[in-house]
C-alpha cells in the first residue's frame, strides 16, 4: 500500500478498505511500521516496539466476526494502558523494565475491536506535565516544527498522529493531557466524562475521577467510535453510567441546533494570553456566529488561582503515594530513577496534612456548581487550550535555580517550607501558566474537546477548547462534526521535507 492511500483514511476508513478486502490487515501495518521508520527518528514518538507481535497478530486467522476497528494499526500511551507481559514505563527509569502483570481495561477492549499494536508512546514521567520530554527516553518533537514540543501527557501520542504513523492512538487526560497535544499539534482531542471508561483493573478513579482514558484522532468520527466501544460498564468499576441515547457516532453529522456559547479568552491565573491564543478564539467565534450560534462573552465564576492549587496539591499527593507505593515494590530505589521534578512533587505532597488533603477535594465541588450554574445560561463554554503557541522544547524545563533551591529544601525535609516560601506560587505559574484552561474540566468531571480551527501565521497548530455539561459529549461531537465540515482540517499536514529531514542525535 502506498503511504499516501494509507493517509488518506481515517481509522474507520482503514477498517473498511480491510472489510471489503481493498487491503489486509499486513498491508496496513506495513505502512504504519515504514512511516515510522522514516519520521521517528525526527520527532522521538514511538518509545516501546512491539512490530513482532503485531506480524504474528496479522498472520493470525481472523475472528469470525471481526470488529469495527478490525486490522487497523494502533499505539497505546506508555501511561496506565497496559499490555500484559510488556513494560508501562510511565516515561520512568523506575519502570522502564518492569512488565506489567495484566492488560488494562481499555487495551483489553481495543484489542478485542480489532486494533493492531504495535508499540507504544512518549509521555513525561507519570503523565505529571504538559510537555513530553522525559529523561529516560528524551523529548518528543512537535511534527509541525521540530524545535517545539507536542505538549504532554499524551504528547507521543500526538505526535505520532500528526506525523501519519497512524490515524488515531491511545492517550489520557488528567489536567489536559488529551486537549494540550491536541491544540499544539492539529488533531480533534476529546476527554470524556468522568466514570465514562474504566481507568481498571487495578485503578479504580484515577486522582478522585479527575484522570480518564481516550484517543487522539484526526477525524471527529474515529473519536466518537472509539468512545462509543470504551464506554463499557466493568464489574470492578467503581460505579456505572447509563450509555448514551444513541452511539456518539451517530451524532456525527447530525444537527447542532442554535447553541449558546459563551467564550473567555483571560486567564483564569491572571498569566499572560499571547495574542495568537486570543485570536484563535476570537476566530472560531466569528465562525460559530456565521453558523448560527449565539456567541458572547462570558465565564463561570470562581477563583483561578485557588482551583489551581488544589488540582496541584491533589497531584502533588497523588505523586507522593505513586513513588512510595513503587518503592515499597522493589522500583525506583536510588535518587536517580526519578526525575527531580518528580521528587519535588513527591515531597510536597508528603508533606501535605491528610485534611489539607480533604479540603482540596471538597473545593471541587464548588468549582462544578460554578460550572453548572454557567451551564445553566450557556450550552458549552470557548477558551483557549494552550495561552501561547507551542513552547520550544526545553522552555518549560525547572530552571537551575530553582533546582538548586528544592534540593536543599528537600534535604533539610522542608515539605511545609516548600509551601510557605512561595515555591508552590512559582510551581503553578511555571506549569500551569501556559495550560491555564483545562483544569477545571478534569476536576469537575465534565466532557471537553479541543478543536483545530487555527493555525498561526507561522504555521504552528492553536486548537481551541469546548467545555460541555454533564453528558455533554453528544452535543460535543454534534459541534464538532459541525465545524470539521465547515472548516476541514483532515488534509493540513506538517512539512514533509522538514519531518524527514536527518535530526542531531538527542
Amino acid at each position: 500500500m502506498k503511504y499516501d492511500d494509507y493517509a488518506g483514511h481515517d481509522a474507520l476508513g482503514l477498517a473498511a478498505l480491510v472489510a471489503t478486502r481493498e487491503a489486509s490487515p499486513a498491508e496496513l501495518l506495513d505502512a504504519a511500521l515504514a512511516r515510522q521508520a522514516a519520521v521517528n527518528p525526527s520527532i522521538n514518538a514511538v518509545v516501546r516496539d512491539l512490530a513482532e507481535s503485531a506480524r504474528r497478530e496479522v498472520r493470525a486467522t481472523p475472528p469470525a466476526v471481526p470488529g469495527p476497528f478490525h486490522g487497523v494499526p494502533f499505539l497505546l500511551k506508555d501511561l496506565f494502558q497496559d499490555l500484559r507481559g510488556v513494560p508501562s514505563s510511565c516515561g520512568s527509569r523506575a519502570l522502564a523494565q518492569v512488565p506489567a502483570p495484566e492488560d488494562s481495561d481499555v487495551v483489553r477492549l481495543w484489542q478485542r475491536a480489532g486494533l493492531v499494536i504495535f508499540g507504544k508512546t512518549n509521555t513525561p514521567e507519570f503523565g505529571a506535565k504538559n510537555v513530553t520530554e522525559p529523561e529516560v527516553f528524551g523529548p518528543t518533537r512537535n511534527p509541525w516544527d521540530l524545535t517545539r514540543t507536542p505538549g504532554g501527557s499524551s504528547g507521543g501520542s500526538a505526535a505520532a498522529v500528526a506525523a501519519g504513523i497512524v490515524p488515531v492512538a491511545g492517550a489520557s487526560d488528567g489536567g489536559g493531557s488529551i486537549r494540550i497535544p491536541a491544540a499544539n499539534c492539529g488533531l480533534f482531542g476529546l476527554k470524556p466524562g468522568r466514570g465514562r471508561i474504566s481507568m481498571g483493573p487495578s485503578v479504580g478513579e484515577g486522582m478522585f475521577g479527575a484522570a480518564v482514558q481516550g484517543v487522539i484522532s484526526r477525524s471527529v468520527r474515529d473519536s466518537a467510535a472509539m468512545l462509543d466501544l470504551l464506554m463499557a460498564t466493568d464489574p470492578h468499576a467503581p460505579y456505572a453510567f447509563a450509555r448514551p441515547q444513541r452511539p456518539l457516532l451517530e451524532e456525527v453529522g447530525q444537527p447542532t441546533g442554535r447553541m449558546r456559547i459563551g467564550y473567555c479568552v483571560e486567564s483564569p491565573l491572571g498569566t499572560p494570553v499571547d495574542a495568537q491564543a486570543v485570536a484563535a478564539v476570537e476566530d472560531a467565534a466569528r465562525l460559530l456566529e456565521s453558523l448560527g450560534h449565539h456567541v458572547e462573552a462570558a465565564a463561570p465564576r470562581l477563583d483561578g488561582m485557588q482551583l489551581c492549587k488544589d488540582f496541584l496539591q491533589t497531584w502533588f499527593c497523588q505523586q507522593a503515594a505513586l513513588v512510595d507505593h513503587l518503592r515499597a515494590n522493589g522500583a525506583g530505589h536510588a535518587r536517580r530513577d526519578f526525575e527531580f521534578d518528580t521528587r519535588i512533587m513527591a515531597a510536597v505532597g508528603r508533606g501535605t496534612p491528610g485534611p489539607q488533603v480533604i479540603a482540596c477535594e471538597a473545593n471541587w465541588q464548588v468549582y462544578r456548581r460554578a460550572l453548572a450554574a454557567f451551564h445553566g445560561s450557556y450550552d458549552l463554554w470557548l477558551t483557549p487550550v494552550l495561552a501561547a503557541p507551542p513552547l520550544r522544547i526545553g522552555a518549560n524545563a525547572t530552571p537551575r535555580f530553582m533546582r538548586l533551591a528544592g534540593e536543599i529544601l528537600m534535604a533539610l525535609g522542608g515539605a511545609r517550607l516548600l509551601q510557605a516560601s512561595g515555591f508552590m506560587e512559582e510551581l503553578i505559574r511555571k506549569n500551569l501558566g501556559w495550560t491555564p484552561f483545562t483544569q477545571l474540566a478534569n476536576l469537575t468531571g465534565r466532557p471537553a474537546m479541543s478543536v483545530p480551527l487555527y493555525w498561526t501565521p507561522d504555521g504552528l497548530p492553536l486548537g481551541v477548547q469546548f467545555v460541555g455539561p454533564v453528558d455533554g459529549e453528544a452535543a460535543l461531537v454534534r459541534l464538532a462534526s459541525q465545524l470539521e465540515q465547515a472548516r476541514p482540517w483532515f488534509r493540513k499536514r506538517p512539512d514533509e521535507a522538514r519531518l524527514l529531514a536527518p535530526q542531531p542525535a538527542r
